[in-house]
């Protein structure tokens, strides 16, 4: 059985909860937040479970063999090298720091710490971007014309997003709490991207983050890519990550809604009952058993974050 300990309980920390309780071979073991009401109200839902609202406390507690760190990105940098020294595993949500500098020593001290360090990038465990991954692997598409993500935002932060953070230019914003995780699937099925150029809007408040970007790049073979995306606009939220080939087009939509077809076709919704995704719980059990597993480790958030620096400066 492995024990997990979790730091942040806000609405990203409580996703993971309900996967953890059900997994088999998965405990939870102890809480932390700074919120002792909602330590409290969260382990009284849990059964019996360590509270904390001190993270080290967490951390230096025994029975915790993996701990997942669910907290607003300024604060991963400090907490996950708390984690690393103590020699523990360690689950990061995305982004995977607030600076690239933070990222690079996070990087730098997994690989030393010899410890299984994994990000959260859900899409990945999902049966859309699956499908999408294995239908470009068999050539659907043909040869890869052009990359767009597309992201568009009625109301930034949304109604449950509601914080101190998300809204803000430090840290929060939709390029990176929606585009990180396009980001990581475009450097996992098409490799890196270069000569990134980005043109931001922003509103009065300098504190405030982003409300439009149109940004280009290119694939190593000079494929383009292009990354737009809106907010305070009227209409529904809308994300798209379309690639379009030679011989057709595939696009996710929505994170669970996979279209495609072929050159000279509507595009269709696409059946995904065939799908088995890989489940992240899954995949960290292995891990941490040593067995050979499909996780997103911390030089992959290393090389997201490096591409979110890029699109998060004005060109």
């Amino acid at each position: 059985m492995i024990h997990i300990g979790i730091i942040g309980l806000g609405a990203i920390g409580q996703r993971l909860i309900h996967q953890f309780k059900e997994h088999p071979d998965v405990s939870i073991a102890a809480v932390c937040d700074l919120s002792e009401a909602l330590v409290r109200e969260t382990a009284e839902k849990l059964g019996d479970v360590h509270v904390y609202t001190n993270h080290q406390q967490l951390i230096a507690d025994e029975k915790v063999d993996l701990v997942y760190v669910a907290v607003p990105p300024k604060f991963h940098h400090g907490i996950v090298m708390d984690v690393l020294k103590a020699k523990k595993h360690v689950l990061c949500e995305k982004p995977l720091a607030n600076s690239l500098d933070e990222a690079a020593e996070m990087a730098q001290a997994a690989k030393e710490a010899h410890v299984v360090h994994a990000m959260n990038f859900p899409l990945n465990y999902g049966e859309a971007a699956t499908k999408f991954s294995a239908l470009i692997d068999e050539g659907y598409i043909g040869k890869l014309r052009r990359l767009q993500l597309s992201m568009y935002f009625p109301q930034w932060p949304r109604a449950w997003q509601q914080n101190e953070w998300v809204g803000e230019r430090e840290q929060g914003g939709f390029v990176l709490e929606v585009g990180v995780h396009f980001i990581q699937q475009t450097l996992k099925l098409f490799g890196d991207l270069t000569n990134i150029q980005s043109c931001l809007e922003f509103p009065d408040n300098p504190n405030s983050c982003e409300t439009g970007i149109i940004a280009t790049a290119e694939l190593a073979d000079g494929t383009p890519v292009l990354i737009e995306g809106i907010s305070q606009v009227a209409g529904r939220e809308h994300i798209g990550f379309t690639a379009y080939g030679t011989e057709g087009v595939l696009s996710i939509e929505n994170w669970g809604d996979l279209r495609g077809g072929r050159t000279g076709e509507d595009l269709a919704l696409m059946p995904l009952g065939d799908m088995l995704p890989n489940k992240l719980i899954d995949e960290l059990v292995k891990a941490i058993h040593g067995e050979e597993a499909q996780i997103y480790d911390f030089e992959v958030g290393y090389r997201a974050q490096a591409i979110l620096e890029a699109l998060r400066k004005q060109s």
